[in-house]
């Protein structure tokens, strides 16, 4: 008696069996085909007889824990360490925990799990996933137009921080000393007791949402003119580091070579982890999400034997309970839940791609989100605990005077904290930076990936250490005019036009795309029909209704908010304000452009044919398998049949509540 196989499409990582419901007919069918083969599979390959000869392979993770731990590196990034302590100290402190929990059950986790399943359901990536409604194919685009430009100077950072990595092996540390060559009144940071000494604090400065570059405002007035006396570990980073000019009139200047060299090696670490795919990159993934976590337990043990550090924690989770009904603290919670967790971005889509139809991507959504909290949370106490060790070593006890925002925190504020340690300081200064940079690699890898799956979803001849190479010698020449003396003013305009902006836009169009024209309904049964389970009516009401309009609201205050975008007080000159536009307009308007492209390709024969046909699936849309398609198909065909006569109220009913 010949033996019966199961689809390993519909086997979990556990070995268990998924399928129910539609598709149990669609298991049948292949056991029955597969007791007349001896072929035998492997875990990553689905039966002979369902492979698609026309389709190129798609690899898969090895395990199922590498898509996990992939995206919790992915996830898990810079932001968490130098953004989300500012923020939340800014808006409210412990207070801003209560707005920032109900955004991200009602925004962060719903997108998240939604483009899981999309990802997944289809072995799509960003772009090619909108197969299933082709005239808004240019939120793909535009998506993958956004990542590319935040890759560029995102690496630019992780060349910083690997230049600091560096120079943390020198005894003594390079930024604990003044030099004379800085011109500044200044203070070591080595020193203590030095209480009159200041950071320069950003006022009236346009933040990005990404918030990466380090504004560093009255630097002019107080520095140069030796009024105030300053840090040794500011005036470093802006002399040695940025090499930072007051403004960009005359250019932007040329690359600091160290810099450079920390680039090259950012991108070759880079290149070295994505050359073959998920298949190297999933095996990256457990060190690249682990080890970030074991250092920064090690700085936060460090961190509570040292004085003040309590006072420190205790600043930073104080709440303020008056700011909680503040309009700016809830648009502060949703910016920094979108921007965390890189939904809308496309990276989740292109991750999710590389699964095993079966896997529960439920349970890894809920995993990576609630970690992604708990990490702020973690490296709030980790900052503000050695801050208030700064605080207490230069005797003040305004802790808030020794805080910056944004990279400033972890190029300023941490490294002057550090410098101050009794006993080797150069311990934790070179745990501290290896953190970020394995932080910024994880994030940068999803990032590069999502470009190249793009890529190679549409020219699939194009192989991926190509592909990648290609992408990471491109970005490395753009990257170069971010380590500029002039690169933050650069970085600054790019992250605000290029990524913020994007971002929001495309990001509501594909809620609405996902929940009103493809329909939340169908994408329930798509995540039935792939997992076996049933979407409960909490997804339903946050796919349909709740994420979309508070997406919409943010983009609204964001848009009528709009101040002029600054740096160190100065503004930007008419060239770069076009430019920025410019930026924003190649994202945005490959909206119309492809909607134009999808009408025209359509098979209608009357512009009104052609214009319907161009919001419905493709004919391919679907799991990848063509025998699970095809049952598919006809589970949607009797669906279809069983909607007739619904009426719009009836749709939409349907729609919210199934």
């Amino acid at each position: 008696m010949a033996a019966t196989h199961e689809n390993p499409a519909f086997i979990d990582d556990h070995g268990h069996n998924r399928s129910n419901g539609i598709y149990r007919n669609y298991n049948r069918s292949i056991n029955n085909q597969a007791a007349s083969t001896t072929a035998r599979n492997t875990d990553n390959e689905l039966p002979t007889t369902c492979k698609d000869k026309t389709l190129p392979e798609r690899d898969t993770w090895g395990k199922g824990v590498e898509f996990l731990m992939s995206c919790i590196a992915m996830s898990v990034g810079l932001g968490n360490v130098w953004r989300f302590p500012f923020t939340a100290l800014d808006n409210g402190g412990g207070a801003f925990l209560i707005p920032y929990l109900v955004v991200l059950f009602l925004v962060g986790k719903p997108i998240y799990y939604l483009e899981m399943i999309i990802g997944q359901f289809s072995s799509r990536g960003s772009v090619k996933v909108f197969d299933l409604c082709p005239a808004m194919r240019g939120v793909g685009i535009g998506q993958v137009v956004s990542i590319s430009m935040v890759t560029t100077y995102y690496v630019a950072i992780m060349g910083m921080t690997l230049k600091y990595f560096i120079d943390s092996f020198y005894s003594p540390l390079p930024w604990s000393q003044c030099k004379d060559s800085w011109n500044a009144v200044c203070v070591a940071s080595s020193d203590k007791n030095t209480a009159n000494y200041l950071y320069v604090q950003p006022q009236n400065v346009t933040t990005s949402v990404f918030n990466v570059s380090v504004n560093v405002s009255n630097y002019t007035s107080s520095v140069l003119s030796n009024t105030k006396p300053t840090a040794s570990a500011e005036l470093y980073f802006i002399n040695e580091i940025l090499k930072e000019k007051d403004n960009i009139d005359d250019g932007i200047g040329a690359p600091n070579w160290q810099l450079v060299i920390g680039l090259f090696a950012s991108w070759l670490c880079v290149f070295s982890v994505i050359i073959r795919g998920v298949k190297s990159s999933g095996k990256a993934s457990y060190f690249l999400a682990i080890f970030p976590y074991i250092i920064m337990a090690v700085l936060l043990g460090r961190a509570l034997t040292l004085p003040g550090s309590v006072d420190g924690i205790l600043y930073f989770i104080k709440p303020q309970w008056s700011k909680i009904l503040d309009p700016k603290v809830w648009y502060a919670a949703v910016t920094q839940c979108f921007y965390s967790l890189s939904v809308c971005f496309g990276n989740i889509i292109m991750y999710a791609s590389y699964n095993k139809f079966g896997h529960n991507v439920h349970r890894d959504a809920t995993i990576v989100t609630g970690l992604d909290t708990c990490t702020s949370l973690l490296a709030g106490f980790t900052i503000f605990g050695i801050l208030g060790h700064l605080a207490h070593e230069i005797g003040t006890d305004d802790i808030g005077s020794v805080v910056k925002g944004g990279a400033g925190l972890a190029f300023i504020s941490y490294p002057d904290a550090i410098a101050k340690f009794e006993n080797l300081p150069q311990i934790f200064s070179v745990l501290f930076f290896l953190m970020l940079f394995v932080l910024g690699i994880g994030s940068n890898i999803a990032m590069t990936s999502c470009t190249v799956t793009a890529i190679r979803d549409n020219f699939p001849n194009v192989k991926q250490w190509q592909c990648a190479l290609g992408i990471a010698v491109v970005s490395f020449c753009i990257g170069l005019a971010y380590i500029t003396p002039g690169g933050q003013f650069i970085l600054t305009l790019v992250d605000y036009f290029g990524a913020s902006m994007i971002a929001l836009v495309l990001g509501i169009f594909e809620l609405y795309v996902l929940g009103w024209v493809y329909g939340v309904d169908r994408l329930c049964k798509d995540a039935e029909f792939m997992m076996g389970r049933k979407v409960g009516l909490y997804w339903r009401w946050c796919w349909s209704v709740i994420t979309p309009l508070i997406m919409t609201i943010i983009l609204i205050y964001f848009l009528s908010t709009y101040t002029p975008l600054t740096y160190n007080n100065v503004s930007y000159p008419n060239w770069a304000y076009a430019l920025g536009w410019t930026i924003t307009a190649v994202g945005v308007l490959q909206l119309p452009l492809w909607l134009i492209v999808a009408v025209i390709r359509d098979p209608g024969v009357t512009w009104r044919e052609k214009f319907i046909g161009a919001f419905k699936p493709k004919h391919d849309w679907g799991p990848i398998d063509p025998l699970l398609r095809e049952q598919y198909n006809k589970a949607m065909d009797n669906e279809s049949i069983a909607n007739q006569g619904l009426g719009c109220c009836g749709w939409i009913k349907k729609n919210i509540f199934g």
